[in-house]
């Protein structure tokens, strides 16, 4: 079996991309879905699953490191995004995680820009190891201002 490794991480792109577009079209602090989702913790594959009855439309895998929760990845169903989908899960897995009082270490960029978007989760990122998409690069609008980050703060006062 051969793997392509570049038509993998294009996919993932793909993926995150659609991921983080659907959390630009849902309003700060909108977490729950469309729908009612159960969020399941697969331990045993290392995945936060969200199912709609008894079909799995999402997950967020991870791994422990220590006394951290590594957060590695966010898939979404194609057919069930843009409906709050991601936001739900991760919103509930970061609940999860704080109440079992550990920190957490993001590769995940849909993480990370969930956090950007909902500071309220931002004291559960690793100090030490924040992870690779723990803080979003954002790229300063014409001027060096960036007007995106402006709403945001703006619907956060």
């Amino acid at each position: 079996m051969t793997i392509n490794f570049e038509a993998e991480a294009s996919a993932r792109e793909e993926n995150n991309a659609a991921l983080i577009a659907a959390l630009n079209e849902a309003r700060l602090g909108e977490a729950e879905s469309s729908w009612e989702l159960d969020v399941l913790n697969d331990a045993e594959h290392g995945r936060w699953v969200a199912a709609l009855g008894d079909e799995a439309i999402a997950e967020l895998s991870y791994r422990f490191v220590g006394s951290r929760v590594v957060l590695l990845t966010t898939w979404v169903d194609p057919a069930y995004r843009k409906h709050r989908v991601a936001t739900e899960l991760v919103s509930r897995v970061l609940d999860e995680i704080r109440e079992s009082g550990k920190k957490i270490t993001i590769i995940c960029p849909v993480v990370g820009e969930f956090i950007h978007r909902n500071p309220a989760y931002a004291d559960l990122i690793d100090k030490v190891h924040p992870g690779a998409g723990a803080y979003p690069k954002r790229e300063p609008a014409e001027g060096g201002h960036d007007e995106e980050l402006t709403a945001i703060e703006h619907d956060l006062a």
